[in-house]
């Protein structure tokens, strides 16, 4: 897929999510929605609201450095320059994935757009955006294409691990709603088996 037609994809996606979240407006439960975007691509999107500025959440965001403080499968983050990053993550079985990723859009305080590098075992593309909700603070709404490593058969043995993306990326923005709201991550919110029964 060309990455024109992704970016027409994360588009129309971001454009759902937000309809959705009008309809149904909820600070504390991530929208997320999970689709199968060409062949073995999947689109997925989800939402949370955080209480601090966005130029606050932006610029924790932005560094890339910290971002396994939040993301549970994130092993570490290398940061090459300003644009490149290297990332190694987890996955189920003690399996291990790496990837470039690149930065090919940026609005700052707004918006993050990133590829990943040709020769990365997880072909992956999305945004992040911040948006300014008034006294709620702000909503960051993550939106990622990616190809699951081993197709279809990867992505159920992912879930099984709940290792899957769809179900990382909701529990990750809920970790980061914590740690910038309170300076912490609860017990719970690391622990994936309490974060389940949660979730019900």
């Amino acid at each position: 897929m060309k990455k024109s037609s992704e970016l027409a994809l994360l588009g129309a996606v971001k454009e759902g999510m937000s309809q959705n979240a009008k309809s149904h407006p909820r600070d504390d439960a991530p929208v997320v929605t999970s689709k199968d975007a060409k062949g073995s691509r999947q689109l997925l999107a989800s939402s949370v609201t955080i209480n601090r500025p966005a130029s606050e959440v932006y610029a924790f965001f932005r560094d890339f450095a910290q971002l396994p403080q939040f993301m549970e499968n994130i092993e570490r983050i290398d940061v090459l320059d300003d644009k490149r990053s290297h990332w190694v993550v987890k996955g189920p079985a003690d399996s291990r994935y790496e990837w470039d990723s690149r930065i090919t859009d940026e609005v700052e305080g707004q918006s993050l757009t990133w590829q990943s590098e040709d020769g990365g075992d997880v072909t992956n593309s999305g945004r992040v955006t911040f948006a300014e909700a008034g006294a709620r603070g702000t909503v960051v709404t993550a939106t990622i294409a990616y190809e699951p490593p081993g197709g279809i058969l990867g992505k159920l043995v992912a879930k099984l691990f709940q290792r899957e993306p769809a179900i990382q990326t909701r529990r990750d923005l809920r970790r980061l709603k914590q740690l910038l709201e309170t300076g912490e991550i609860a017990t719970a919110a690391r622990n994936p088996a309490i974060f389940a029964e949660q979730e019900g």
